[in-house]
């Protein structure tokens, strides 16, 4: 599918060194050629190189086909700053444009012939019309991207409202919980505090029936003792003196010697 672009490309005058003058390209861009149709206002120049010239035109520069259409299309469709413009006479009415630009560190130059057109006014009117066309096509586009970015821009300030509005509830829903949750804390360590003074309560009411138990044991105890030391001294000293008398009536065995 072709393309179309105009540019005005501002080059050296041929008469005079110093001087600039202007001139208008407009380009169909093919996919195999292209067709160029430049003016000055006055008289309009044609270049239409045919498909098998643009092949061979690529092959002088080793690039392929579509390269060579691509770096055309860049340099014709708009100025390039670095570049050098001219559009000069070949001696036989026709004219031949060129224009460099870099390429690996080399500066190249590349040129076209065109020739007189024989209806220069149907070239300008081709030109004017196309760009009057892309002038409106144009402003209908500034147009609608200027609707657009004001529907954006009252989009954004809606998302903006709502965004603080959320922030806000959200502020508000965080302290409204937080005041719940210490409500409920609250009433937990009441709770529990109420636990723990009941579990004291308890263990302390269980600690004292097992202290009287104790006291009562340890007075049983002295008392025992006390009976025992209260008994008959008198049967202990004729138990004690009967034992004796056993001991003393108890036969001595001697050992016997034996004479030789």
């Amino acid at each position: 599918m072709e393309r179309y672009s105009c540019s005005k490309l501002v080059i050296g005058s041929a008469d005079d060194g110093n001087g600039e003058e202007a001139i208008f390209v407009k380009g169909t861009w093919f996919p195999t050629h292209f067709h160029l149709v430049i003016t000055d206002g006055l008289a309009a120049w044609l270049c239409h190189p045919s498909e098998e010239e643009v092949k061979q035109r690529a092959s002088q520069w080793d690039l392929p086909l579509s390269e060579y259409l691509h770096l055309s299309e860049r340099y014709l469709a708009l100025q390039q700053p670095l570049s050098i413009y001219a559009f000069d006479d070949t001696g036989d009415g026709h004219k031949r444009l060129s224009w460099t630009f870099e390429k690996e560190g080399m500066t190249l130059l590349w040129r076209w012939k065109c020739t007189k057109s024989p209806d220069s006014r149907k070239c300008n009117v081709e030109i004017l019309d196309f760009l009057m066309s892309s002038n409106v096509n144009l402003s209908d586009k500034v147009v609608r991207d200027n609707e657009l970015f004001e529907k954006m821009k009252v989009e954004a300030e809606k998302c903006l409202t709502q965004s603080e509005r959320i922030a806000n509830e959200k502020v508000e829903f965080e302290s409204e919980i937080y005041a719940k949750f210490l409500g409920v804390l609250n009433s937990k360590k009441s709770k529990l505090r109420e636990l723990r003074d009941k579990l004291s309560k308890q263990e302390n009411t269980e600690k004292s029936p097992r202290e009287e138990d104790t006291d009562k044991s340890e007075g049983f105890a002295e008392e025992s003792d006390y009976d025992k030391s209260d008994e008959d001294p008198q049967k202990d000293i004729t138990s004690s003196s009967k034992d004796k008398d056993v001991v003393a009536n108890k036969p001595s065995r001697q050992k016997r010697t034996r004479l030789t």
